[in-house]
């Protein structure tokens, strides 16, 4: 597993350097890998001058895998940015993640050397809102 989770790093590293941030500065880059395939949905953050249609490293990934696989569930996630410490993904990108996810699926938060930290999921975001559980 840790061979995948290294490559994957690699993957988003690489898509880091496609972000396009002018307003922010601050470049993300994403992998993500789908329980049954072996291929690996890279993204990187694109801001907008209006905030609002900015689109987040980890949606990008997500949004990549569902346009070519359809319903999809995410064996792991990789978020590699230049923070220390490392960055977790934002409030939306962990609400999106809920529809593809479970609570112990894996995400992994690297810098620009390696990945520094793994987290679960559910301890990111405990209670996702969820039109089922209303």
């Amino acid at each position: 597993m840790k061979d995948i989770v290294n490559e994957a790093y690699k993957v988003a590293l690489e898509a880091r350097k496609n972000a396009h941030a002018p307003y922010s500065k601050f470049h993300v880059g994403s992998a993500i890998k789908v329980k049954g395939h072996d291929e690996l949905f890279p993204g990187c953050n694109v801001e907008n001058a209006s905030y609002g249609a900015t689109i987040c490293a980890e949606r990008n990934s997500i949004i990549g895998a569902v346009a070519r696989l359809g319903k999809v569930e995410i064996e792991f996630v990789v978020v590699a940015c230049d923070t220390n410490p490392v960055t977790v993904p934002c409030a939306l990108c962990l609400q999106v993640m809920s529809e593809f996810t479970k609570p112990d699926t894996p995400i992994h938060l690297g810098d620009l050397e390696s990945v520094k930290k793994t987290v679960h999921f559910g301890d990111l975001l405990p209670m996702p809102f969820n039109t089922l559980d209303c």
